[in-house]
C-alpha cells in the first residue's frame, strides 16, 4: 500500500498537535489546582540559552501548517520575532492550527510532491522539494519543539506521561 504525502505530514501533524493541545489543558488545570500563574510557564526555558515555552508552542503550529503553507509558497522563512501570546492565545494558537491543516482535502498536500521549497532564515538558504522538506526537516521540528514544551511542564510539576505526549492514534477500527 503506498502512502500519500498529505498522510504523512497533515495526518501525523494533526496527531502531533492533539497532544500539544491535549497537555497544555492539563498544564492549565495543574496552574488552577495548585495556584500558579500559567504566564510563568509561558516564559520558562529550560536551559538559559533555550528559548521559552511560548516559542516552543509557537513554533509546533509554524512546523506544521506553516510548513505546509510554505511548501505551496516554495518558500519557508520562520520569523525571527515572537508572538507575545499568553497561554490562552498559545492554546488558541495550537486550534487554529489544527483547524487549518483539517481544511486541507488530499489532493491539495498530495499536489505538492516534487515541488521544489526552500528553507530560508536571513541568508541562509537550504533547497528542498516538498516530501524531503515536511518529513525531514519539518516533522523533525515539529517533534522537537512538541517535546520541549511538554518537558517545560513536566519540570513545573504537570502529571503528564507518553499517552499525553503521542495523541491520538490511528489504531484499526
Amino acid at each position: 500500500m503506498a502512502i500519500s504525502l498529505y498522510d504523512v505530514s497533515v495526518t501525523s501533524f494533526l496527531q502531533v498537535l492533539g497532544g500539544v493541545s491535549g497537555f497544555l489543558d492539563r498544564g492549565l488545570s495543574h496552574c488552577q489546582d495548585n495556584n500558579i500563574d500559567p504566564e510563568e510557564i509561558v516564559a520558562t526555558k529550560l536551559f538559559p540559552n533555550m528559548l521559552p515555552f511560548r516559542f516552543q508552542v509557537l513554533s509546533v503550529a509554524h512546523h506544521s501548517i506553516g510548513a505546509i503553507e510554505g511548501a505551496k509558497k516554495g518558500l519557508y522563512s520562520p520569523s525571527a520575532t515572537m508572538d507575545p501570546l499568553d497561554y490562552a492565545g498559545l492554546q488558541k494558537y495550537v486550534a487554529d492550527a489544527a483547524a487549518a491543516l483539517k481544511a486541507l482535502t488530499p489532493d491539495e498536500v498530495n499536489g505538492l510532491e516534487g515541488k521544489d521549497v526552500t528553507f530560508q532564515f536571513g541568508d541562509h538558504k537550504i533547497p528542498f522539494v516538498a516530501e524531503g522538506f515536511l518529513m525531514s526537516f519539518s516533522l523533525p521540528n515539529l517533534h522537537f519543539h512538541a517535546t520541549t514544551a511538554y518537558d517545560i511542564l513536566r519540570t513545573k510539576g504537570v502529571p503528564l506521561g507518553k499517552r499525553d505526549y503521542m495523541g491520538a492514534m490511528r489504531i484499526k477500527a
